[in-house]
């Protein structure tokens, strides 16, 4: 069995009774909840700049991995978040291993990874204290995953069909299933009245700080 198909029959045999538990979240949701519409400018200048874009993806992909590693390393005592961040770094890992496949049908070569600016003005808005701090993380995770969804979803609506097109539609989806992911587990150690009135306000930074950012072909 692949890693791939080890990880979707680990989800559907581990988490198939967790997930169930949760309302399921509509694809337009995902993106109509985000309080900033991504610019046509912005997918213009990444489909003439596609190479530095995938780099970059590789980049946050990697990084994914590494926050759903980080995010066991901080919560041990939570079962359900370390079994289903398993997985999520996992499959961060099977998407790092897709994008670098086509870096390197292109004859490009990786590079050091940078600073997000988008993640690191996320990132400021989180507060202190244990419960606080936790609600943040899942609920900052979710918005980055919405965003990812948005975003991914405009660059292959845009592009030729071909392979690349094709998997920026899977990895769309997978992003939308993410954000389910942050918001069940919101859901699962927080009161829906913490959860929405904390979301609405992440929401208006995050829009701001969107609106604040040059336009590179970077995915944020």
């Amino acid at each position: 069995m692949d890693l791939k198909r080890f990880f979707i029959h680990k989800r559907k045999t581990d988490f198939r009774h967790f997930l169930t538990n949760f309302r399921k979240i509509n694809e337009n949701e995902v993106v109509t909840l985000l309080k900033y519409e991504t610019k046509k400018t912005w997918v213009d200048h990444v489909l003439k700049n596609i190479d530095a874009f995938l780099l970059d993806h590789a980049a946050a992909e990697k990084k994914a991995a590494g926050m759903a590693i980080s995010m066991i390393s901080h919560y041990p005592d939570k079962p359900h978040l370390v079994k289903i961040m398993a997985n999520l770094a996992i499959e961060e890992m099977c998407h790092y291993r897709s994008v670098i496949a086509f870096i390197y049908s292109r004859q490009k070569q990786l590079k050091s990874d940078q600073k997000d600016e988008y993640i690191h003005a996320l990132h400021a808005l989180m507060r202190k204290g244990t419960e606080a701090y936790f609600l943040d993380r899942l609920l900052i995770a979710a918005i980055v995953e919405a965003r990812g969804a948005e975003r991914f979803s405009l660059i292959a609506n845009a592009m030729e069909k071909g392979k690349l097109q094709k998997f920026y539609h899977q990895i769309a989806q997978s992003e939308q299933h993410h954000y389910q992911l942050f918001i069940e587990l919101a859901q699962f150690y927080f009161n829906p009245t913490d959860i929405d009135k904390r979301l609405n306000y992440l929401l208006q930074e995050e829009a701001k700080i969107c609106k604040s950012l040059p336009i590179h072909a970077k995915l944020h």
